[in-house]
């Protein structure tokens, strides 16, 4: 509100324009503008409101949905452990932080889909955090194993884990990696459970170079390998080998590889299933539908 005068003019400032640095009206004395008065000033200072934080409360759904992101990123440090023991050669340990990475993987999407992650955190892609994360433990990590202990000798383990990294790479980018019934067409660049498997047999130079260039030409052809997780064909006979895998897996790491032949047969024998069941239920299409 204006009021006028001789001379002068004074002004009102209410405290909201005032926190947005606007005043309703001036007066001119001398060519300089004034507040009507020092105590007027006063007053509407002390009334303006001392806000310091814009606080939202965050919706629990939010954060339970977010707390999903952070178990598939803890993916990440557990691979940083895993770096570490191989750079120092101490491929076990590696195997445990790796596994630990492979049972987070495991639980982290069955858990994304319960609490709609998708849905409730639309900016945040949980498929691309998770391609990140597994590219590290699945392929990186497992490359790098190969290449630190020399298993195919010199130049071909450098061969061989460089032939790894880039065909996995390329893996990834492509869009059309799974199928309808979640099989994946190709290779699914599962290095860790490959690279393991060459450490439990102790495998020779030339099996150890058979196995990854042949895997490196299976990434892309079009035969489907098996996600023990979600393909509903054979789901519980395919989660029963994977689990005898995994427990054989551990105690060949119990110990230090040093494992009996029954062990190392199961170990093969589990690994040998998962790696071609896929195909063979592609040749068979009617097998395993109830």
């Amino acid at each position: 509100m204006i009021f006028a005068g001789s001379q002068t003019q004074t002004v009102h400032i209410t405290a909201n324009t005032a926190r947005q640095g606007r005043v309703r009206g001036v007066g001119r004395q001398g060519g300089r503008f004034r507040y009507a008065s020092g105590e007027a000033q006063s007053k509407d200072r002390v009334r303006l409101p001392m806000k310091f934080f814009n606080y939202k409360r965050v919706p629990y759904a939010e954060i339970r949905a977010f707390s999903v992101h952070i178990l598939t990123a803890s993916g990440s440090f557990l691979a940083f452990l895993g770096v570490v023991a191989a750079a120092e050669h101490r491929f076990v340990d590696m195997f445990w932080w790796l596994g630990l990475a492979l049972a987070v993987d495991g639980i982290d999407g069955p858990i994304a889909r319960k609490v709609r992650v998708k849905e409730v955190l639309p900016n945040w892609s949980g498929d691309t955090l998770d391609n990140v994360i597994d590219y590290v433990t699945y392929v990186l990590l497992p490359a790098f194993a190969l290449y630190q202990s020399g298993m195919i000798g010199e130049p071909w383990s450098f061969v061989a884990a460089g032939a790894i990294v880039m065909s996995s790479a390329i893996y990834y980018a492509d869009m059309g990696m799974k199928t309808d019934e979640y099989f994946f067409s190709g290779f699914p660049v599962v290095w860790n459970m490959v690279v393991f498997t060459l450490f439990v047999i102790d495998a020779s130079e030339l099996a150890a170079s058979i196995v990854v260039f042949v895997s490196v030409v299976l990434t892309f052809m079009p035969i489907n390998f098996l996600h023990p997780v979600r393909v509903k064909r054979l789901r519980p006979l395919n989660l029963a080998v994977f689990a005898v895998w995994s427990v054989l897996s551990g105690y060949a790491l119990l110990l230090h590889f040093d494992t009996p032949a029954w062990v190392v047969a199961g170990v093969v024998g589990t690994g040998l299933y998962l790696y071609v069941i896929g195909f063979v239920l592609q040749i068979f299409p009617r097998l395993g539908r109830g």
